[in-house]
């Protein structure tokens, strides 16, 4: 199972968000910087998200990210404020591994498929950010629907991958709840990367157990309550 480590920006500084509320942000500086720890520390991918993209700047930060990806050089799957198939190309066409696509697969589920075909499915990462069980888009303000049926229909369209966000935990640094993965890699052949209250090794080996293709650290990582050794080593524990 992949371990990623996660580097939120906002207004070009290194974040993490508290259930994705922008005014609960505690800042940690360069995001490059950090990259880097994450990588030295023994991670080989980053989980990038440009929040400012995500809140409806899309362009913001983009020169910063771009930096990012050529001076580190490893799998980089990235999201926020890609609003078009053309975005997804452009980032794509840098270097970028996986395009994650959030409220852009559920605006536009073409797009899904328009990617797919052009650039191949393993490059296409579709976001299932959920609160309650239903996907939200727009910054996680909106609705959207059963966040399994959009899974489904996300791997019909060509995704290669899913990225599943339980918001109802996400930044609160007190554990995963298990259940909503389970009941989503029972639905998907996709390989499903989750993220959100990711905050012990018991959490990472109760994903890797569960089937889970990867982990984002974000919120619990930057506190220290977990570090990229320990998590890597309880990822690959049983391989």
């Amino acid at each position: 199972m992949d371990i990623l480590p996660a580097v939120d920006i906002l207004d070009g500084r290194c974040v993490q968000l508290v259930q994705g509320r922008r005014e609960e942000a505690t800042v940690y500086g360069d995001p490059l910087a950090w990259a880097g720890t994450w990588l030295d520390a023994g991670a080989d991918a980053l989980h990038v998200i440009n929040l400012d993209g995500a809140f409806g700047q899309a362009t913001k930060n983009a020169d910063l990210i771009r930096g990012l990806i050529r001076e580190t050089a490893v799998t980089v799957e990235l999201g926020g404020g890609i609003r078009s198939v053309e975005d997804a190309a452009g980032w794509l066409e840098l270097g970028v591994e996986r395009v994650i696509l959030g409220t852009l697969a559920v605006r536009e589920p073409g797009a899904v498929r328009a990617i797919a075909d052009e650039f191949g499915s393993s490059h296409v990462m579709a976001g299932v950010d959920a609160r309650g069980g239903e996907v939200v888009i727009e910054g996680w303000e909106e609705s959207a629907g059963d966040y399994l049926a959009w899974a489904e229909r996300f791997e019909s369209l060509g995704a290669g991958s899913l990225l599943f966000t339980n918001v109802d935990v996400e930044g609160l640094q007190q554990g995963i709840a298990l259940e909503p993965i389970v009941r989503l890699l029972a639905r998907t052949r996709l390989p499903v990367v989750a993220s959100g209250g990711v905050s012990s090794t018991t959490d990472v080996a109760a994903l890797r157990d569960a089937g889970a293709a990867g982990a984002v650290l974000g919120s619990a990582l930057y506190a220290g309550k977990i570090r990229i050794e320990e998590a890597l080593e309880a990822a690959h524990a049983q391989e």
